[in-house]
């Protein structure tokens, strides 16, 4: 069943790739406190996520920031490695945490799996975004296949 408004954010952990290697995140420690805009892509390095979906996050980072948003994080089915070269090859910084769900188990926490075996990618992530603030689902644009229409930077910053 996929979350909704109104929601607590489930428990889970994450990794992302540090200077000293893969580290692990739980979602308590990601969103406890803080008012964090999340999204979700479908994969590291595909056309929409690498040409639209993470640089609009990292162009309007500061524009984000200034309306209240603690952390900006991109979260995919991917592997910690994959997840942080991607953050280097678009030149993410520390504007935009780079998160792994090797294993689908957050994406499956939230309901938001995408079935993409027959293209030969296996499970991955539908693409979405959410603000959660202090743990609880705030907003959730969740995309229809093969769309990118809500879930862009623009639309979390209309919503703030």
């Amino acid at each position: 069943m996929t979350v909704k408004v109104g929601d607590k954010i489930p428990s889970a952990t994450l990794k992302y790739l540090s200077a000293e290697g893969p580290k692990e995140i739980t979602t308590d420690e990601l969103f406890s406190g803080k008012k964090v805009a999340l999204f979700a892509v479908p994969g590291a390095f595909t056309p929409t996520c690498s040409q639209r979906h993470l640089p609009g996050y990292v162009d309007k980072h500061s524009d984000l920031k200034s309306k209240g948003v603690d952390t900006i994080a991109c979260v995919s089915v991917n592997d910690a490695f994959v997840m942080g070269a991607w953050g280097k090859d678009q030149n993410c910084g520390d504007k935009v945490m780079m998160l792994a769900d090797g294993s689908g188990d957050f994406t499956r926490a939230v309901g938001l799996e995408l079935d993409l075996t027959k293209g030969g990618l296996g499970k991955r992530s539908q693409r979405y975004s959410m603000l959660v603030d202090n743990g609880v689902i705030k907003s959730l644009n969740v995309e229809a296949a093969g769309k990118f229409e809500v879930s862009d930077a623009d639309t979390m910053l209309k919503g703030l």
